[in-house]
């Protein structure tokens, strides 16, 4: 390893934890990347004193990989309440995990919207989920979120009226219709640790991740696009449908190695090997490997200000909408991390889920969330809520029904002396990304 030149095409998560694994093993690592700054999927811009992360984005304190390539602490978290508030018009509830927000415990318990059985139930899946490690969840066999929470006997309301927006949030998908591997291991993260956003915005993620890597001595190039790769290896023959090698020993053996050309906007690059990090649809482009996934889902996130006085009081939880699936949750995030407003101002953000959303005026989501806001906090004025920001993200995660992680590409899906890098070689999650990116660099050290 030490001594061969890498290059890793991409500057987002996945990308930098490869970059320096593999500069730390002594490979002279450049990293690419086509934007002016890092982090891919998870960036965060600054507008009128304003922090703005690209879509509502949390960070669940508990992902192995996190724990592993992060420094929390230097991230300077602020914390979200356990639980959210399940809202509909004239009527907000609590529910929260009594075991650790004793502060909400009691109004959790006399929650109406979730029946005794449902709470009881809760507790036993927390205790299934609380033993299974991650490479159990995701070789169990599956089924959708909502035929699943079924089978375990939990009511109709409370799927509907608590799971389907809070996981909404998190897959995308408030039809449950995504893998319950999903649902398992993210129940799992949520009961064991924390969710939380740093002070200065998601991207002080990847901000630290690069300061690492520079650290470790890769070199990181922005603002620089990859046009093409050239490998001239001749190594894809153990490869099935999936890009999943047919191979032994961890892939140890059979593996033909070879410089790769890597062709930039501006000059031509060669190296021992390339790790392809970049989003879905790019490094289809680059490595011609179909099992990337195509299908996405979709959001949009609108940010606004309003007068601090003005802001919702949430005991720094999020608010659910029961009653309809547009906007599918309201954040007061500088309730939670207040540095993400100027002083006399609160931010709030709201994300309507599906295409459809990506084509509706600014104007007309902004007032559909202040609607929404009245009818929740009848007592209440929002008209001063104005939208400061509107994120429209065609590609938020990639798709994931039932059975599709076993149609995923792995690391060394391109053959030769290409590699893959990115959660949709493991599971569409800051953890699916984090842990992409060591097995990428892992495969790289293995084959040289």
């Amino acid at each position: 390893m030490a001594g061969d030149s890498v290059v890793v095409v991409g500057a987002g998560l996945a990308g930098l934890v490869a970059a320096r694994r593999l500069a730390t093993a002594g490979a002279d690592v450049t990293v690419v990347e086509r934007r002016r700054t890092v982090g891919g999927r998870v960036r965060t811009e600054r507008r009128d004193g304003f922090t703005l992360d690209r879509g509502f984005q949390v960070l669940f304190t508990a992902y192995p990989a996190v724990r592993r390539e992060l420094d929390l602490e230097a991230l300077d978290l602020r914390f979200f309440r356990p639980g959210a508030v399940i809202a509909r018009p004239g009527s907000r509830s609590v529910l929260s995990d009594p075991l650790r927000d004793v502060r909400a415990a009691g109004a959790s318990l006399r929650n109406g919207e979730v029946t005794l059985s449902d709470k009881l139930r809760t507790l036993l899946l927390r205790q299934h989920v609380g033993t299974r490690t991650e490479s159990e969840v995701f070789r169990s066999s599956d089924q959708p979120i909502r035929s699943y929470l079924r089978e375990w006997g939990f009511s109709d309301d409370y799927i509907d009226n608590f799971i389907a927006p809070f996981y909404g949030g998190i897959t995308l998908d408030r039809s449950l219709s995504t893998s319950k591997r999903v649902f398992e291991y993210t129940f799992k993260a949520l009961s064991a640790g924390r969710i939380a956003v740093p002070a200065a915005g998601m991207g002080a993620i990847p901000e630290q991740l690069a300061e690492r890597a520079r650290d470790a001595g890769a070199s990181i190039r922005l603002d620089e696009r990859v046009t093409a790769l050239d490998d001239e290896g001749d190594g894809n023959e153990n490869r099935d449908n999936s890009g999943r090698e047919d191979r032994d020993n961890d892939g140890d053996e059979g593996r033909d190695s070879g410089d790769v050309t890597v062709e930039t906007e501006s000059e031509t690059l060669a190296a021992d090997a390339v790790v392809v990090a970049t989003d879905p649809k790019e490094a289809r482009r680059l490595t011609g490997v179909d099992s990337i996934p195509r299908e996405a889902r979709s959001c949009v996130t609108q940010y606004y200000r309003l007068p601090a006085a003005s802001a919702p009081r949430t005991g720094r939880k999020l608010l659910l909408n029961a009653a309809d699936p547009s906007p599918n949750t309201v954040v007061p995030i500088s309730g939670i991390a207040p540095e993400y407003a100027p002083e006399g101002s609160a931010l709030l953000n709201a994300t309507f889920l599906g295409d459809a959303a990506l084509d509706r005026d600014t104007d007309a989501l902004a007032e559909e969330t202040r609607l929404t806001l009245e009818a929740w906090y009848p007592a209440r004025d929002f008209s001063e809520l104005e939208p400061v920001r509107t994120h429209r993200i065609e590609f938020a995660q990639f798709a994931q029904p039932p059975g599709v992680h076993e149609t995923l590409p792995d690391a060394r899906a391109p053959g030769d002396a290409t590699y893959l890098a990115g959660d949709y070689t493991a599971w569409s999650s800051i953890q699916g990304a984090l842990r992409s990116g060591r097995e990428a660099a892992q495969a790289v050290e293995r084959d040289r």
